[in-house]
């Protein structure tokens, strides 16, 4: 990354100015509502991170043998760890005692300074073993490794498949076995990685190692493609773990491990002095000075941010306690109000912004005649200004940031003649090809083909955050219960029956509730679709993070848009 001296610089961005009233009490009650949600969630989390409870840390412990966390923690700079995918699982194989965090932590961490991925079976969780969504949060953790040509490092210590959901671990493109794949593909693109066996490490599971570039293993560990008992029953012969796939054994036999360490903090010592020889590659084009914290203050995001429709915000005063110095260089400001679009930095990275404005706004059409624009709502013109301005982005190398509130296009009679969807399909074709890096920060809700434009799951971005408030589905949840209860209410009028108004009020609120519980971003974080729920005030940190992770990618693809339509 190109750090520039400050003698360079063009003159500031304009600041944003704040209107903001911090001693009304509707931005009380919106402090108190946001703040409630975000100690909701570190609560949650805290319960995650205990794993398999007391008694499976006290077992690993009389094993010798350090937790996940606890490897971590001793593995990474101090502070330094930024968890990913802590939600992986949640409420999920509740028939099975559950699997927090899908019994693997994931997340970038700084190893003598270098930034790398951590990936750690938390063995207090079924032995490790690997439930479906734990293939998948390895999978996702190796995909933004590969992205971003991030160096990884695996501490292994995992039954393998967990046999009762082998169906949904074992056959398919994101189970089990693309995991080595990924370990195939990573080594051949020069990306570093490095693994550590730090218990069991068995059957199916024993290529993941082996296919680093660097094999630590501790006393006490097993590699083996079949176990004892199985050897047992397989061919008749009868061996310890430790003569059939010991520590020992692979060090002087096999030839298979490069480092035999006594124990796990050896090992972890071993791993830091590894990584600390390490030669530096390209660095990447992106613009990075020093960073400059915002003018005004991130706690204040907690009273701005209102996810009530009849109480629209201002998403520039968000923007203002995210981005550096609060400056913001606002492209076409008159035009396309629904959208913000604008330059800025964050964390000292040069970004280009996408925000969808909460306000509502006054449009001039063609012909003159003036209309009110709904906030969150995304109209032709705001979609052919977003559309413009991310090409600029990738022909300027400025990676984007996407920050959602959105409630999807504008409908209607005079939308679809405005040509709503040539210009949607014009923003989809930009975020579609484009090259530089996107971020994704979801804080309100993220609806429809809105979802689609504004950079979702599907588009790659690099990483995807969600604030407590985040709603992700096809349609908010009352318009989804609105036209599910319509079309129920059809199908029993059809056979003859009529609801009262109370079993309809009963139907709706029924259906509303199941729906709510799907739109919340815990349950997307449950299944990957989040990569982290983070609090407001921490957004401008988990923007910077990933932008630095972006960093170490130095290849940028030809931009091609193919065709547009006009």
């Amino acid at each position: 990354m190109a750090d520039r001296p400050d003698s360079t610089a063009a003159p500031p961005a304009p600041v944003l100015e704040s209107r903001v009233d911090a001693t009304s009490p509707r931005f009380e009650a919106n402090m108190r509502f946001l703040a409630d949600l975000v100690s909701q969630v570190r609560n949650e989390e805290e319960k995650i991170r205990e794993g398999g409870g007391a008694r499976a840390i006290e077992s690993q412990h009389g094993k010798n043998r350090l937790t996940a966390r606890e490897r971590i923690q001793l593995l990474s700079d101090p502070g330094s760890f930024f968890e990913l995918g802590a939600y992986a699982a949640f409420g999920m194989y509740e028939e099975w005692g559950g699997a927090p965090a899908a019994g693997v932590i994931t997340g970038l961490a700084r190893i003598q300074t270098r930034m790398v991925m951590i990936i750690a079976n938390d063995a207090t969780v079924k032995a490790g073993a690997f439930f479906p969504m734990t293939s998948k949060k390895v999978i996702r953790a190796q995909n933004i490794a590969i992205e971003n040509r991030i160096p990884t490092v695996y501490l292994v210590d995992s039954a393998g498949v967990f046999l009762p959901l082998q169906e949904d671990v074992f056959p398919d493109t994101d189970d089990f076995g693309r995991v080595f794949r990924n370990n195939a593909v990573m080594s051949a693109m020069g990306i570093p990685q490095i693994a550590a066996i730090m218990g069991m490490c068995v059957a199916g599971g024993g290529y993941l190692p082996v296919m680093c570039d660097h094999v630590l293993m501790t006393d006490g560990s097993g590699l083996f493609l079949a176990g004892p008992a199985l050897v047992q029953a397989a061919i008749g012969q009868k061996y310890s773990a430790e003569e059939l796939g010991g520590a020992a054994m692979h060090a002087a036999i096999s030839g298979t491990v490069d480092f035999r360490e006594a124990t796990d903090e050896a090992c972890i010592q071993r791993i830091r002095g590894i990584v600390d020889k390490w030669g530096y590659r390209r660095q990447s084009p992106w613009d990075r000075r020093k960073p400059i914290e915002p003018a005004l203050a991130a706690e204040e995001i907690y009273g701005i941010y209102d996810s009530s429709p009849a109480r629209p915000y201002d998403t520039k005063e968000i923007l203002a306690r995210i981005v550096d110095a609060s400056r913001f260089d606002e492209y076409k400001p008159e035009y396309g109000k629904t959208l913000v679009c604008g330059y800025a930095r964050i964390g000292g990275f040069a970004v280009g912004i996408v925000a969808n404005q909460k306000l509502h706004a006054q449009q001039t059409d063609h012909e003159g005649h003036k209309r009110l624009e709904f906030g969150g709502v995304i109209y032709t013109e705001s979609a052919e200004k977003a559309a413009r301005f991310i090409m600029d982005c990738n022909q300027n190398l400025i990676p984007l940031v996407f920050f959602h509130d959105v409630n999807g296009f504008m409908v209607g009679r005079d939308a679809e003649w405005s040509g709503i969807i040539k210009a949607g399909a014009k923003m989809v074709n930009a975020v579609s090809n484009s090259v530089v890096p996107k971020i994704t920060v979801i804080i309100g809700g993220s609806f429809g083909a809105g979802h689609y434009a504004m950079c979702g799951k599907a588009y790659d971005p690099r990483f995807v955050f969600a604030w407590p408030t985040a709603r992700y589905a096809v349609m908010s949840g009352d318009s989804a219960a609105g036209t599910l209860v319509e079309i129920k209410l059809r199908t029993l009028e059809r056979g003859g029956k009529k609801l009262s108004e109370e079993e309809k009020k009963d139907l709706f609120e029924s259906v509303k509730r199941t729906y709510d519980e799907q739109t919340d971003p815990r349950y997307g974080a449950a299944r990957l679709w989040i990569d982290k729920i983070i609090d407001p005030i921490e957004t401008r940190e988990a923007i910077t993070a990933a932008l630095e992770a972006a960093a170490l990618n130095p290849d940028v693809p030809e931009f091609k848009v193919g065709v547009l339509q006009t």
